[in-house]
């Protein structure tokens, strides 16, 4: 992560976009590009959707979009100094014991939340 993290940072500093990539202009962009990943499933049922990686043009299109969010989201990550991999594990930690196993799922709590 700290290497793709150092290489977007470059890319960005290569082309003048540091002045751009503000805490705010960040989120933006990771909602809109986790917009245009959502909109390839809007109208598939979810049959549809577990094939999506199946034909070549959507998979390429899924890729390019999950590629686009985990850049912003990195970049985010790191104008702000949270360590991505920290914060994920310690999200788990506290889900799970927020939701502890009780035998079977429950399909309304997500460990998102």
């Amino acid at each position: 992560m700290d290497v793709l993290q150092r290489r977007l940072a470059q890319f960005a500093a290569a082309r003048g976009w540091e002045p751009y990539h503000t805490p705010k202009n960040l989120a933006v962009a990771l909602s809109v590009e986790a917009a245009e990943l959502v909109e390839i499933f809007q109208w598939l049922t979810p049959e549809q959707s577990a094939k999506v990686m199946e034909e070549p043009e959507s998979a390429h299109r899924v890729a390019d979009e999950v590629a686009d969010v985990l850049a912003y989201l990195l970049q985010f990550c790191e104008v702000l100094g949270v360590d991505v991999l920290d914060a994920l594990a310690a999200k788990i930690e506290r889900n799970e014991l927020r939701f502890p196993v009780t035998g079977g799922p429950t399909p309304n709590r997500h460990s998102s939340e």
